[in-house]
Formats: structure tokens, sequence, C-alpha cells
């Protein structure tokens, strides 16, 4: 059975502080994790320190680190491996900004990678943190239920064909085409939600949860991360691009599917409103333990939409 947690957590807690101390715990941990700037190659070493430390929201080691709290563990057992879901989602990001995909000059407000390092570095630098991110989870605590296999074994899925470079391909492959809701949705849930699944799972198995547990994250997981897909193709439309800190109306300019596109605003409003209300309902088998898990959702699926 996992250790209580030594945390004192309760429903009234601030979320923006805990996550601002999560985030500092990760940051930490990552800058201990990476070569640091001036170990060669530099180029290679400064690329891939300017896009996992240029201000994201750390979302994902977020979702880990309170999914272990959860399940009622230690969330230090869930650091490595909030940090290898982060390497692997600014990978991600770096290639979705390079001219041959969403060709994106801002990222997270400043230029993107490969405009800073030219898109060979670029490449290069998110090559690399795909693989530093298994490096890290070689490092994490196995645990009796989870092995060192499970965790690579759930990340490496997570992120391969079949899931995030899939959702990605069929991303790209939709453009300017008219497909139907079931098969954006299919797009979302390889592209965003099983990234984030991954975080929640991998969160509950770095502390020994029970199935149970893990069903009830996972559940949450999917129903999060498509939520949170549908309230980004909402604010795409809606929102600048000082207040998303990325070019705004790219979707729209690229013929992207997206729900906007699709069913219109107010449909999209209601499709997201219908995700976030499943996926807390899926919270209840945890109990009050998942009081920091509900704040973080809110956090993320209450946005200005």
């Amino acid at each position: 059975m996992a250790k209580p947690s030594k945390q004192t957590a309760s429903p009234s807690k601030d979320i923006n502080a805990c996550l601002a101390r999560w985030t500092g715990l990760v940051n930490d941990a990552l800058d201990r994790y990476l070569p640091q700037p001036n170990c060669a190659p530099a180029a290679l070493h400064r690329a891939m320190r300017y896009s996992l430390f240029a201000g994201g929201k750390r979302l994902r080691p977020a979702l880990c680190l309170a999914a272990a709290e959860a399940c009622g563990g230690q969330i230090e057992n869930a650091i490595p491996l909030a940090c290898a879901v982060e390497c692997v989602h600014t990978y991600s990001l770096i290639h979705d900004d390079l001219p041959a995909m969403d060709n994106d000059d801002f990222r997270r407000g400043r230029p993107t990678c490969h405009k800073v390092f030219g898109e060979a570095v670029a490449i290069l630098a998110g090559d690399a943190l795909l693989t530093q991110a298994f490096e890290i989870v070689a490092l994490a605590k196995a645990q009796p239920r989870y092995s060192h296999g499970d965790m690579v074994l759930e990340l490496a899925r997570a992120a391969g064909s079949r899931e995030l470079v899939g959702g990605q391909v069929a991303d790209l492959q939709a453009e300017g085409r008219k497909i139907s809701t079931a098969e954006l949705k299919r797009i979302h849930q390889r592209k965003t939600a099983a990234l984030i699944r991954c975080s929640l799972r991998l969160g509950g198995m770095s502390v020994n949860c029970s199935p149970a547990a893990l069903d009830a994250l996972t559940e949450f997981g999917t129903n999060v991360g498509l939520a949170f897909q549908v309230i980004d193709d909402i604010l795409d439309v809606t929102q600048s691009s000082q207040q998303l800190g990325k070019t705004a109306g790219k979707d729209q300019a690229a013929e992207k599917a997206t729900y906007p596109a699709i069913v219109g605003l107010e449909k999209s409003r209601q499709i997201a409103a219908r995700l976030t209300n499943r996926a807390f309902e899926s919270l209840r088998p945890l109990g009050s333990r998942a009081d920091l898990l509900r704040a973080l959702g809110e956090l993320m699926l209450r946005r200005d939409r």
C-alpha cells in the first residue's frame, strides 16, 4: 500500500500556489536531469533548454503529481515521471511548430525553437528531448504493481505512432478536408488526450495505486484531454495572440479540422462542458484525496471561452 502523503492538502488550498510549488520542483529536477547549456554540443543543449524552460504552465507534470497525491502517495515518487512527460510534450511542440507542420513563429510568448536555432537544430533538440524522457523514466522508482517496464511502456505507447505522433499525422491529413466529429474526436484523443491520460496514469503508478484508482485516473484523463483540446480550439477563435502566447487564428488560416469549424462555437462550448462534467464525475471513487486534482482540472477547463 502507498504511504500517506507528506503534504497537507485541503479543499480550500490555493491551487495556484500549489501549482507554483510543483512547477518549481519540476523545473529544479529538469535542470538536474538535462545536460548543462555549455555541455557539448552546446547549441543542441541550449536549444533543448530554450524550449523546455520557456515558461510553460507545466500542466502535464502537475497532473502527474496531483494524481500521485490523489492516490495517497508521496509526490516525490512522481517527479521523475512528471519530468519525462514534460520532455515529451516539449519535443512535440518543437516539431509541431516547424515549417513542415504548423509553421508557427511563436510559442509560449516568444520565438519558436527553429526561429532561434534553425530548423536542423530544432529537429534534433526535439529528438534529444524525446530520448531524454526515457532516460529519466529509468531513474524512477519501480513499485510492486508497476515495474520500470510498465512505466516505459506507458510513455512509449502514449508518445508513439498510434497515439501522439499518429494524432499529429491525422491532424495534418485533415487540413482542408471536411471530416466528421467522430473523426475529429479520434484526432483529439491521440494528439492531446493520450499524453494527458498518460501523465495521470504515471502519477498513480509511481505510488503503487490500486487498479480501481488507475481506472478512475484513466477516465478522468481521457475526458480532461478531450475537453482541453476543444477549449483550445475555441480560444484560437476567440482570443488574441497576446492572450494565447502563440499566433491566434492559425487553425482557421490553415483550414484545420476543429470543433468550431465543424459544429460552431456554441455547440463546441456545449461539448466542452459535457466532457468537463464527465471528467469530474470520474473522480468520485478517489474521494476527498482528489481535491487538488479536481482543482487543477477546474483551472484547466474553466478557462475564459
